[in-house]
């Protein structure tokens, strides 16, 4: 018996051969002549001679296959009992930037990469061919350098006479445009079109698998809604296709933060939504929500025009806030329109407490919409002072809304409100109204300074509002000052600066109000017509802190400001600290608490009778964390002892709280703020039935002007405390307020 060597590589008419002619080396010959252009030019003309002598069915099916081979429609493989090439269709080796000749020899496996290189879930062919076994249309990647292929593979094995294995036989296509286009749908089913991000379904998937895991190996999984604020306006100014190129550059921005693709998607439109596994530090969800805020408020540059937008966020954290992903989405969104609601540009954490803000928020808007009709709007005014002379030279109009049944409500909470159900625009006329007719009537020359919202400002009936309250109070024109926020530079369009002119025309006075919040440019400043720099507090209430660099930066502006022949105004101040600092760094003006709080026009009108008002500064000496005033019930637990006292004021290192007598000093409480939050703090100050305590860790900012604790307990750990601590307590360690009252 000869040797399979080549023989054995001709294998598709072999059965065929045999049958005819009995010869199995004539028909190797004849098959070789056929399949191959492999070998030297004798070897090819004796194959030639015997299929010349094959009968004539024979050398019919030779010559068809040897059409269909040359047609590169699909091409044939043989090997030895060891693997190895002993035959390869020459058209096929060239495409692998071989040739025929050159890979006889080779592994067959080595022509392929390896299936877990490219994820494919299937029997490996080194297994199947190790185990002799067939195989059908086995999708295989090219291994060689340059050739990004897909074959799909069949192969029988072979054997001789007496059954022993002498090796393969098979055939082989290209299947590389059928799995490129399998893969392109995939990326669609997948994946974003115009972001590459994660699309809403992968997403979902995503994490529902992780919480599933997660839930049982007890870790946490916090995830991220996003929605961009002003979008919409981009939309409608430069068109869809600016929108796409902007939504491009938001995909880029965040995946830099976040840096895992697989894990940041596109739900739609303007919203996003982000999965961190195994995060549950509201301090570093914290801190990374707003970085992700000030990055996406960077301005864009798209098709040549310089764009502005914004971003919420709202963060829900499993098992904390849900555990499912229904659950914990509902209830990041959730955040996400408190974050929204508070102002924008904000994040929030989920509390249980979001459920009945939505609803008052609901009810604030229907009272909202008949405050002005029932006269439940004032103006209360905020003394500006010169920062040398510490006279009052103006003063900031501030809207107050006083609920019937509510009390008084910030601004902060429904001016947002007012956006969002299109009352901004009779609000702010009314407010400029009402400032310019108290104004007239104040004594001397102090100036009053609205605020005007970036809706205000892209109404071109503005001009005409601000002209006919001007007229109609009597007021001169310099006496009135225009508070601008830098978000109304979405573009630099013609329309803001025929805004901008026709407001100087009218002879008002125009301040760049929070400066240096993000938006801020030099190119606009060149342009537009300010008469003011306003310094957002919050580099102020930084400045004095130890190795910030809040200063510079401050210095930085007030010479920018005195190069373009601005004033400056600081806001915020409320420590002598940081008075001695601004006035240092040369700001013009000063507002502030140190100076006054917000006063009603009749207590105005008293200061300036006078002919001029001076205020002396009276604060604390050095900055201070902010206290929160409130009333709010929580837990202290001591040892095995749990008391329900009251938070009187809150900060971010301790708390004022009363409801436990005579506490002696040093002693160590847990303070139960609910849903997870435990703090760790000993009591530094002791007064009958009030404490002051420490934090032993300081709580961080929940991202909507609140205080939260940077860790939860989980629910697990919980549950595991409650199982083991069911036995009866003892007596309690200290008095409560309500046994003493009782007494």
């Amino acid at each position: 018996m000869r040797t399979p060597g080549l023989r054995g590589g001709q294998g598709f008419v072999a059965s065929s051969i045999d049958k005819s002619d009995g010869d199995e080396g004539a028909a190797a010959d004849g098959a070789r002549g056929f399949f191959g252009k492999i070998g030297a030019r004798k070897a090819r003309s004796r194959g030639d001679a015997s299929e010349a002598s094959a009968p004539l069915d024979t050398r019919e099916a030779l010559l068809l296959l040897r059409n269909f081979e040359e047609s590169r429609r699909g091409w044939f493989w043989s090997t030895d009992a060891n693997g190895r090439l002993t035959y390869i269709t020459e058209a096929v080796a060239r495409l692998m930037g071989r040739t025929g000749g050159a890979l006889l020899g080779t592994g067959f496996t080595d022509l392929f990469l390896p299936v877990d290189s490219h994820g494919e879930r299937q029997r490996t062919l080194p297994f199947l061919m190790t185990r002799q076994s067939k195989f059908d249309e086995l999708p295989l990647r090219s291994a060689f350098e340059g050739d990004d292929r897909w074959w799909a593979v069949s192969g029988r094995p072979h054997f001789d006479g007496g059954g022993r294995f002498v090796g393969y036989r098979g055939s082989g296509a290209d299947i590389t445009a059928q799995r490129r286009s399998a893969e392109d749908a995939s990326r669609l089913a997948l994946y974003d079109s115009l972001t590459g991000l994660a699309n809403r379904f992968h997403i979902s998937k995503k994490l529902d698998t992780t919480l599933a895991a997660f839930t049982q190996q007890q870790r946490s999984c916090a995830i991220m809604l996003l929605d961009l604020d002003r979008f919409k306006q981009v939309n409608d100014t430069l068109g869809h296709p600016a929108g796409d190129a902007l939504l491009k550059q938001v995909a880029q921005r965040l995946l830099k933060i976040v840096g895992d693709k697989e894990m940041v998607s596109r739900l739609g439109g303007d919203e996003f939504q982000i999965i961190l596994p195994d995060i549950d530090d509201r301090g570093k969800l914290g801190d990374m929500a707003a970085d992700i805020i000030a990055s996406l408020s960077q301005p864009y540059s798209v098709e040549g025009s310089r764009c502005i937008i914004g971003a919420s966020v709202g963060v829900a954290i499993a098992p904390f806030d849900g555990l499912t992903s229904d659950d914990l989405v509902r209830n990041a969104d959730l955040a996400l329109y408190a974050a929204k609601g508070n102002g924008r540009g904000r994040f929030a954490f989920y509390s249980s407490d979001l459920h009945q803000a939505a609803e008052d928020r609901r009810k604030l808007e229907e009272d909202l919409r008949d405050a002005l009709a029932r006269g439940e709007m004032e103006l209360s005014y905020q003394p500006v002072v010169n920062a040398k002379s510490n006279m009052v030279t103006g003063v900031e109009a501030l809207i107050r809304w006083t609920h019937p049944d509510r009390g008084i409500i910030s601004p902060s909470v429904f001016i947002p409100i007012a956006e969002e159900a299109n009352l901004i625009w009779s609000l702010g006329e009314w407010v400029l109204r009402k400032a310019c007719e108290e104004a007239a009537r104040w004594p001397g020359e102090l100036r009053v300074a609205v605020n005007v919202s970036p809706i205000q400002f892209a109404n071109a009936d503005l001009p005409k509002v601000v002209a006919s309250a001007l007229a109609a109070a009597g007021l001169p024109p310099d006496r009135l000052e225009l508070e601008i926020t830098e978000s109304v530079f979405l573009a630099d369009s013609n329309e803001t600066a025929r805004m901008f002119k026709a407001l100087k025309g009218l002879g008002v006075r125009l301040a760049l109000d929070d400066f240096g919040t993000g938006y801020s440019s030099l190119g606009y400043l060149q342009s537009a017509p300010f008469d003011k720099i306003k310094i957002d507090q919050s580099f102020v209430r930084g400045a004095t802190v130890k190795g910030s660099r809040n200063a510079a930066i401050i210095a930085a502006i007030v010479a920018l400001a005195e190069a373009l022949d601005m004033e400056t105004t600081a806001e915020g101040i409320e420590s002598h600290d940081q008075l001695d600092l601004i006035r240092k760094l040369a700001v013009s003006h000063v507002q502030g608490y140190i100076y006054s709080e917000p006063v009603s026009s009749d207590e105005l009108l008293d200061h300036a009778a006078a002919g001029s008002w001076m205020i002396k500064p009276s604060g604390p000496a050095r900055q201070r964390n902010d206290r929160f005033q409130m009333f709010r019930k929580v837990g202290a637990v001591h040892g095995n002892h749990r008391y329900n006292v009251v938070i009187r004021n809150l900060s971010a290192t301790g708390a004022f709280i009363e409801g436990i007598l005579e506490v002696p000093m040093g002693t160590q409480f847990v303070i139960d703020f609910g849903e997870g939050q435990l703090a760790t703090s000993t009591v530094r100050r002791s007064m009958k039935h009030q404490q002051g305590i420490e934090f032993e860790q300081s709580l961080v900012s929940d991202g909507n002007g609140g205080l939260c604790t940077r860790h939860r307990v989980s629910p697990y750990l919980i549950a595991a405390a409650s199982q083991q601590s069911q036995s009866a307590m003892a007596l309690p360690a200290f008095t409560t307020a309500n046994d003493w009252q009782a007494a």
